[in-house]
């Protein structure tokens, strides 16, 4: 392979015949989703790496954030984790006014103990951990941001924080207050909707970087630390249990390179945030073809990759979503294909650097990728999804004169109030960033819905033919099972399929 130029991804193929276990060859049509160049993309994208997966995984070492990231709210900050063979950890976490982290807040320092437990039955690949706080400090970097903050604990807090800081108090540069203290069964931060629930969900990918340097050869280790996801509403975020991840934090030896933010934050304590260096904010271009950079995982058992089409011309876009029953996207359950039309957008007056459009759905087309599939679907109701009982493997059907398919949780037409945003990576290629999901499982289909953070961004690609074979699965590679790596045992598709459908919603 070529490489792709600075700012775009290769995302083409030649029309291939798929062999062992494809749909047949004789299926192709123009309206076959482009599953063959998708996947090419997403091997070219990791160059042929081997992504393992261990379990246990291994948590030693210190992890940072790779650059500015968004939660639900919107929170922006930045985290630092350091975990000892001793099962102990101390965290930080960097919070900011803006969403570049230019601006701090205030930093928290958190002290703990983890304990790994079993593989989770829920989130496939994952590990379950139980945790234990010892303290949590926090340290102002502003009046501003003590004086909201303690307004935030005197207001909501029980009666033991009541007078956590007096009216008035004048901020302290440095000082570091206690919000929770394991032994005085002190804890002041529910207001600040704060938890360490993510640490109750652990995954460790490891792969390797080609080395981008023209001279070098060879590639480098890349480690990933998945945490559980925190809930998109503030209310739930407390008693939330995580199903899906967040975004990763990079082993700070073994990182992606360039990446200018995680020397910084590596080197960054509760007295001195991390301030990462200025960006240019791209306008909002949407035209063109992306795709998904991995395989995605979002909470209640759905695993799934998905590659979008915006046509700025006319405002009308595509979008496939190929579901999997497996963290490695290699056992394909079903794919959706979405089109319709958007708006104008129009920059967001509560996510800086945000942009809000509508996204109306009028047409979808389902093709079913496994048997299970297959009988769910020709089980439904009459008229519900599609023609009755006339569901195959591999044959994509349209849905849209039955109004969606009540099965899968589709209903059409169908609005959505999004946000989006767009930038550059330390490579200068274009990524594109979609409205994370309610947790919920529900669809943001009221303004008062859209979302406030953003999912796993998507990359764009160079361009795409209009025709592509039907299926060709992901070439993600585990490690073997004498080596102590990730060994995913089938589990029941029935089960798995019966349990993301209670969550099922795509954007």
């Amino acid at each position: 392979e070529h490489p792709p130029g600075p700012s775009r991804e290769l995302c083409w193929a030649p029309r291939l015949g798929v062999s062992g276990g494809g749909a047949p060859s004789a299926l192709l049509t123009p309206f076959s989703p482009p599953l063959f160049s998708f996947s090419l993309q997403l091997r070219h994208l990791q160059d042929g790496a081997r992504i393992a997966a261990r379990l246990p995984p291994r948590l030693e070492g210190h992890w940072v954030s790779t650059g500015c990231e968004v939660r639900p709210g919107p929170e922006f900050l930045t985290r630092s984790y350091l975990f000892y063979a001793n099962r102990l950890f101390k965290a930080y976490q960097f919070y900011y006014w803006d969403p570049s982290c230019r601006e701090p807040s205030y930093s928290l320092v958190i002290k703990g103990k983890l304990r790994l437990r079993q593989a989770s039955w829920i989130t496939r690949g994952a590990t379950e951990a139980d945790y234990h706080l010892h303290k949590v400090g926090i340290v102002f970097h502003s009046q501003k941001a003590m004086r909201e903050v303690a307004s935030w604990i005197n207001q909501t807090s029980s009666e033991g924080c009541s007078g956590f800081l007096p009216p008035g108090r004048t901020w302290a540069p440095g000082a570091l207050y206690e919000l929770l203290s394991a032994k005085s069964e002190r804890d002041c931060t529910a207001a600040l909707g704060f938890a360490m629930h993510e640490l109750s969900l652990v995954r460790v990918e490891k792969h390797y970087q080609p080395l981008l340097e023209p001279q070098q050869s060879g590639s480098q280790l890349v480690e990933e630390l998945y945490l559980g996801d925190i809930h998109t509403d503030w209310l739930e975020r407390l008693h939330y249990r995580p199903t899906g991840y967040q975004r990763p934090l990079q082993n700070a030896v073994h990182h992606v390179h360039p990446c200018p933010a995680c020397g910084i934050i590596y080197r960054a304590d509760e007295h001195h945030p991390p301030i990462l260096p200025a960006r240019a904010e791209p306008p909002m271009q949407l035209s063109g073809s992306w795709v998904s950079t991995h395989c995605e995982v979002r909470p209640a058992v759905l695993f799934l990759t998905r590659y979008f089409i915006f046509h700025g011309n006319n405002h009308t876009w595509e979008g496939y979503y190929y579901h999997y029953s497996d963290p490695l996207c290699k056992q394909p359950t079903f794919t959706i294909y979405a089109s319709g039309r958007y708006t104008q957008g129009v920059p967001s007056s509560k996510v800086r650097g945000g942009t809000e459009l509508a996204f109306k759905v009028t047409q979808a087309r389902v093709t079913p990728m496994d048997q299970l599939t297959v009988m769910m679907l020709n089980s439904s109701e009459p008229g519900s999804c599609g023609l009755t009982n006339s569901w195959s493997a591999g044959v994509e059907q349209d849905i849209t004169p039955t109004n969606g398919c009540l099965a899968l949780g589709i209903k059409l037409p169908h609005t959505e109030y999004e946000l989006f945003k767009t930038e550059h990576d330390t490579r200068d290629r274009s990524l594109l960033y979609v409205g994370e999901r309610p947790t919920d499982g529900s669809s943001p289909d009221r303004p008062d819905k859209r979302p406030t953070s953003y999912q796993a961004p998507l990359i764009q690609c160079a361009g795409a033919p209009e025709e592509f074979s039907n299926y060709v699965s992901l070439k993600y590679l585990g490690e073997e099972d004498a080596n102590g790596s990730e060994a995913l045992k089938p589990l029941p598709v029935a089960f798995l399929l019966f349990i993301a459908l209670q969550f099922l919603r795509w954007d």
